[in-house]
């Protein structure tokens, strides 16, 4: 059988979060079919977390490891880093080199993604809806009333090369605009604050392999927080809905919409798209999810569940795909 490493953890705020993921993919993969382990990332300490509690030091020469003796290689990676360096490109040309397969997108597709404002302004040049942002770098001055002149008020002020929900601030007034970009470039180098759009919040995921398409069934989020913030996401503060309450052909678009973005970002593997809908029913796309969270109660295994799909199936579709 393939030895699978399911690779998580990684040097974000995110860390925690991406374990909980590796155990959700951990039991999504078929046992049956193959050995899974999984493999944690911490600032340079790369380790394979056995069931019994032992561990055990990843050779990066090779990505492998030694148990009793004997050396194990894996055949394929499954990554649900969330944040550096799974999710921007960095690891995904660790395995290219050693020639490793691996369940998400490439090295100029993490990157691009994973950089906020880049990839939106990219796809703002292909004819895509995004919101207006302004980018801002590390070291550099900041002029607030500037900003608040160009997007106004309420604004998102986030890391820009950051995970998803860590630094992240809905600014009201502008005194609080100062405090949240600290805020934001406390958790990344580069922060995006995005002009704020009232409407529904959806989320699709979808997948290829080399023979079929799928555009998974949207969700619908709701929630009485300021916006889908850490607590709503990992605490429970939210609600649900899917599939999403929008009409069959606004969720057809959006799901097209979803698949043809895959393709022009070379996408791989699992992917999930956040919208919001505003009044005009014209979906704004807010960000791009490459290795989209995988515990027991995340979006893309709700939605799976939803289109009536086996996950285990899912999963082995995605590793044999490569």
């Amino acid at each position: 059988m393939k030895n699978i490493a399911i690779v998580a953890g990684g040097d974000s705020s995110e860390y925690e979060v991406s374990l909980k993921s590796a155990e959700g993919v951990y039991g999504f993969i078929d046992e049956n079919r193959y050995n899974r382990y999984i493999v944690t990332l911490r600032n340079g300490d790369w380790k394979v977390n056995m069931p019994d509690g032992a561990n055990y030091d990843i050779d990066k020469n090779d990505f492998s490891f030694l148990i009793n003796g004997r050396k194990i290689k894996f055949d394929y990676a499954y990554i649900t880093i969330h944040g550096r360096p799974g999710e921007d490109g960095r690891l995904q040309g660790y395995f290219d080199m050693l020639n490793i397969p691996y369940s998400s997108c490439g090295v100029l597709a993490g990157a691009l993604t994973f950089n906020k404002y880049i990839n939106n302004q990219f796809l703002k040049s292909l004819g895509y809806r995004v919101a207006d942002s302004v980018r801002l770098l590390e070291n550099r001055p900041v002029d607030t009333g500037d900003i608040i002149d160009k997007l106004g008020l309420p604004v998102f002020v986030k890391p820009n090369d950051g995970g998803s929900s860590f630094g992240v601030t809905k600014v009201t007034e502008a005194s609080q605009l100062k405090p949240a970009v600290e805020k934001a470039f406390s958790e990344g180098r580069e922060v995006i604050i995005e002009r704020f759009i009232e409407g529904t919040e959806i989320t699709c995921g979808c997948y290829k392999t080399r023979t079929k398409q799928i555009a998974l069934p949207i969700t619908e989020v709701v929630t009485d927080n300021e916006f889908f913030d850490f607590d709503a996401k990992y605490n429970g503060q939210v609600e649900e809905i899917t599939p999403a309450r929008i009409s069959g052909e606004l969720t057809d678009r959006i799901q097209r919409q979803t698949l043809e973005i895959y393709d022009i970002i070379g996408a791989h593997g699992i992917i999930r798209i956040d919208y919001i809908i505003p009044a005009d029913n014209h979906p704004v796309l807010l960000e791009i999810n490459t290795n989209p969270g995988m515990t027991t109660t995340s979006f893309i295994p709700q939605q799976i569940r939803a289109a009536g799909l086996d996950i285990k199936d899912v999963m082995s579709e995605i590793i044999e795909n490569r």
